[in-house]
């Protein structure tokens, strides 16, 4: 009785919150519960595993000219379905393994399913203060990544068991896309899927539902990893991204959220991103 009473206050607690988020007329999104409205900021943080930008080479400036209107990997099939990254801050592992899936399938016309497993067992370069795609980017430089089959996905670090025979993708390198330009990550996003990161702590991105997401709450304190898949134009003119996150399909729009693509720099997507390069 205990535990339900408390979680009934979280629940009533968000259930609130989200009402008047919902009744502000200047956002355009809506926010819902979903299997976080129970959960305390200690719980919902677990799942937040980016710890700080490794440091990287040189920015490489993109072309921006004659970009398409918008864009959407997910109708040209570089796009695996959405997966779920369970109670574990794994996110950066994720963002980058879907990031490499995207430009893999664009480069062969062949969509596999990597292994994130793999990259949170083996990836020894990781530290308290660094987790990032391009870590992970680093280390399928040297080591070929397995299929998830082959290496399935658990939900927590355990013992590496990367079998070198079974690697069936390398990346050459990574490009890091310039920071705080809407042209820039247009561009990186229309040659693949690109791995960004974001602030996901607050309730307009944890309740995310329709709509595109262009709120100032939710902040670029930057703490979660995701894909970025396309871009485009809503109804009312607002230009967007559409953003792949890796909290299962239930969560936001299938688990898909649109986030403003503005120079104000909705929840810091313009902050750090980058992709593979085979």
């Amino acid at each position: 009785k205990e535990e339900y009473s408390f979680r009934l206050s979280l629940f009533n607690e968000k259930d609130a919150e989200y009402k008047k988020i919902n009744a502000d007329e200047n956002n355009t999104f809506t926010v819902g519960h979903n299997h976080f409205s129970t959960w305390t900021k200690d719980e919902y943080k677990r799942l937040l595993g980016y710890k700080g930008q490794t440091t990287a080479s040189a920015v490489e400036i993109l072309d921006a000219t004659n970009l398409t209107a918008s864009v959407d990997w997910r109708t040209k099939g570089a796009v695996n379905p959405v997966k779920n990254q369970g109670q574990c801050g794994s996110c950066w592992a994720f963002s980058a393994t879907s990031a490499i899936e995207g430009h893999h399938q664009i480069a062969t016309g062949n969509l596999l399913s990597f292994a994130e497993q793999e990259i949170v067992d083996c990836d020894t370069t990781l530290t308290d203060a660094k987790e990032d795609g391009i870590h992970a980017f680093n280390y399928i430089k040297t080591h070929g990544q397995e299929l998830e089959s082959a290496y399935p996905y658990t939900a927590r670090q355990g013992t590496c068991k990367y079998d070198k025979s079974k690697g069936k993708v390398n990346v050459q390198s990574y490009v890091q896309v310039q920071s705080n330009s809407v042209a820039q990550l247009k561009a990186a996003i229309a040659k693949g899927p690109t791995s960004v990161t974001i602030e996901a702590d607050t309730s307009v991105f944890q309740g995310y539902k329709t709509g595109t997401l262009n709120s100032a709450a939710c902040g670029t304190q930057l703490d979660h990893g995701v894909l970025a898949v396309g871009y485009g134009t809503d109804s009312k003119g607002q230009d967007y991204y559409i953003v792949r996150n890796s909290w299962g399909a239930s969560w936001g729009d299938q688990g898909y959220v649109r986030i403003g693509a503005t120079s104000s720099n909705v929840c810091g997507i313009l902050s750090a991103a980058s992709y593979p390069t085979e």
